[in-house]
């Protein structure tokens, strides 16, 4: 296969757990040709195709100069067999015109994966929205007074910007209400800006746990993110400590049921965050947690990704 990889720059990759360079090593293990760009070398012209200005790799064993450019060239995102969209959040008016891009390039006759309208369609935190059942009592409004009443009716809630990865912005606000006020402000900006809020769930304790869904079935571990000293947060870029784990029967269950409804509108990789056997929240921009999987179990994931996106490819018409 010819792949393409949408990213960050990959001069800032942390090659021992990013995900991406994960998939990359497995793709080039296989044999596959590897190339590279970001959302900003995307463009289009009228009478013309998407384009990219890419890097074409080559990968190299050290951690750090891990990767040789052998060419740089112009070319049309329908020449790959797949393109894979990794870019992190911020879901930002930037990463929306992206997707508006590749969901052209999709028409002239692209495999884009994320599917660009799913990304669209499912951003990360307002994705659970759909599955009610499965998630903790949750309020989503810019409003104030909604939620001064929410914590009322909870006592101990957490709060959260909806375009923040790795925990940032994330508050807990105990039945004290301290400083509730102060923290609505900073996160609506008056009002103007939508929050999140959930009630807190004290199994945040045992960790956060990042199931993986691939191809529309849960890899069989999971990633506990567990929250470290006083610190709210599990996630790994807040000091969570990840500890892999076996799926519970629940978990898998859930997994299941979301992936196997998520899989046909074009999400070949989803990353639900659930504690205890609540959702928080449903990843699917570039959910990460392979390698530390991988690590502690020897469950090879990027292996069951390229497996799975061998098969799309294939399926292809």
């Amino acid at each position: 296969m010819n792949l393409l990889f949408i990213a960050d720059p990959l001069e800032q990759f942390k090659t021992y757990k990013d995900t991406t360079y994960a998939m990359m090593r497995e793709a080039a293990r296989r044999g596959h040709a590897l190339a590279a760009c970001e959302p900003a070398h995307l463009s289009w012209q009228r009478d013309g195709a998407v384009v990219a200005d890419l890097r074409e790799l080559r990968l190299k064993d050290a951690a750090h100069d891990w990767f040789e450019v052998t060419a740089t060239r112009r070319v049309a995102l329908q020449d790959f067999d797949a393109v894979l969209m990794r870019k992190d959040p911020p879901f930002d008016a930037e990463y929306l015109y992206a997707t508006h891009l590749l969901e052209q390039a999709e028409r002239e006759g692209a495999l884009v994966l994320n599917r660009p309208r799913a990304l669209r369609e499912y951003p990360e935190k307002l994705a659970i929205l759909e599955w009610p059942q499965f998630i903790a009592p949750t309020l989503v409004t810019r409003s104030a007074e909604d939620i001064k009443r929410f914590h009322a009716e909870q006592r101990d809630i957490i709060l959260k910007p909806l375009d923040g990865m790795g925990g940032m912005g994330i508050f807990r606000v105990g039945p004290d209400g301290l400083n509730l006020g102060s923290i609505i402000e900073t996160l609506n900006h008056g009002g103007a800006a939508t929050v999140m809020v959930q009630r807190y769930l004290p199994e945040i304790a045992q960790g956060d746990k990042r199931v993986l869904i691939i191809g529309g079935e849960p890899v069989p571990y999971c990633l506990a993110r567990i929250p470290q000293g006083g610190e709210v947060r599990g996630n790994l870029a807040a000091g969570g400590k990840g500890v892999a784990q076996p799926l519970t029967a629940s978990d898998r269950a859930t997994a299941q049921a979301i992936g196997r409804a998520l899989v046909p509108r074009g999400l070949l990789l989803i990353g639900l965050d659930i504690i205890g056997d609540r959702v928080t929240e449903i990843n699917v921009t570039s959910p990460t947690c392979f390698q530390e999987i991988h690590d502690q179990t020897g469950c090879d994931v990027a292996g069951i990704f390229i497996d799975a996106l061998e098969r799309a490819v294939a399926a292809q018409p």
